[in-house]
């Protein structure tokens, strides 16, 4: 019944189904406020490109903006997304193919606004990845289109004229991360293939990726990567072939290295390798796997010896355990 009522919501949603032929027979698709599971595909095709958006975050994020209403007193904002004609230029397309990209069709207003925001995020995870900027990834995308990333940069975190639309994003989350759940899709759970080698042997994890309190600061966020507990002065080696796109000294990180390992499957592969006591690699240098890259160390935010190790896919983080050949 749930991939009917999917379908059939879909269907109501690009046109090809009248209202009353979508309903059909059997109970109506939940529904959160004025919105129904109809657009959860839409969502959920949105939120695609990019780890760090959601569709419930695309959900929560329209719902603040307009409570999911075309109409808007604002001649220079149109539709559900609230896009200007310079945005939509920039990020609209006809997604739903009814022959217009118009920001008035929630279909095209939904997947423009995940491009953005997954542009944005992309944005601000190259400002952590160097170190400029800290804080939840979903807190500094949001933030950055509030305020702009630029501003996000100059006060390297969330800056405090963006916080008051990230809270109310916030507290619209939880009602629709129930109707996402309410509306599975199949695609879920997809797991990344093992293609790396472990960068320092066989250890343990100390602390896995996802959301943690950070042992010294306090703050609950993401935590982007894998810790492994190692000896100080532990060999580290590049997971991949590529070529070494940053190896320098970061407040948060401490000595840091970056590698680019090209594409996979059409997205850019990275890793990196943090709190290291010392380099063995520079930047642009090429490197295969197995080489060495630096020794296990505490340097930056750090309690104690350890190597903090990280995947991204097009500039996004994901769970390294995975792509690790020692993972189950």
């Amino acid at each position: 019944m749930v991939v009917i009522v999917g379908v059939s919501g879909f269907l109501a949603l690009t046109g090809v189904l009248s209202p009353e032929l979508s309903e059909g027979p059997g109970p109506a698709p939940q529904s959160v406020s004025n919105v129904d599971a109809s657009y959860v595909p839409w969502l959920r095709k949105a939120a695609e490109a990019c780890e760090v958006v959601t569709p419930s975050l695309l959900a929560a994020q329209i719902d603040q903006l307009s409570g999911w209403d075309n109409d808007t007193a604002s001649l220079s904002e149109q539709g559900i997304a609230r896009f200007t004609d310079a945005q939509w230029r920039t990020w609209g397309r006809d997604d739903d193919a009814n022959g217009r990209s118009s920001p008035l069709d929630q279909a095209d207003a939904v997947m423009a606004l995940g491009r953005y925001d997954c542009s944005l995020a992309e944005e601000v995870t190259d400002l952590r990845t160097k170190g400029t900027v800290n804080g939840n990834l979903v807190d500094l995308t949001l933030a950055a289109y509030t305020v702009g990333t630029d501003e996000v940069a100059r006060a390297g975190r969330v800056p405090a004229g963006a916080r008051p639309f990230l809270e109310k994003v916030r507290e619209r989350l939880p009602r629709y991360e129930a109707l996402v759940r309410q509306n599975p899709d199949a695609a879920d759970g997809r797991k990344a293939s093992a293609i790396l080698i472990p960068p320092a042997g066989t250890l343990p994890v100390t602390s896995p990726f996802g959301s943690r309190e950070h042992p010294l600061t306090g703050v609950t966020k993401l935590h982007t990567g894998v810790d492994f507990g190692a000896p100080q002065g532990a060999p580290v080696f590049a997971t991949r072939d590529g070529r070494v796109t940053f190896a320098a000294m970061t407040s948060a990180y401490g000595n840091r290295v970056v590698i680019d390992h090209g594409t996979i499957a059409g997205k850019r592969l990275e890793t990196t390798y943090s709190h290291l006591s010392a380099l063995q690699i520079t930047a642009g240098q090429t490197v295969t796997a197995g080489t060495p890259v630096g020794l296990v160390g505490s340097t930056g935010l750090s309690t104690g010896p350890h190597l903090h190790f990280e995947v991204l896919l097009d500039g996004q983080y994901m769970d390294p355990m995975p792509w690790l050949s020692t993972a189950p």
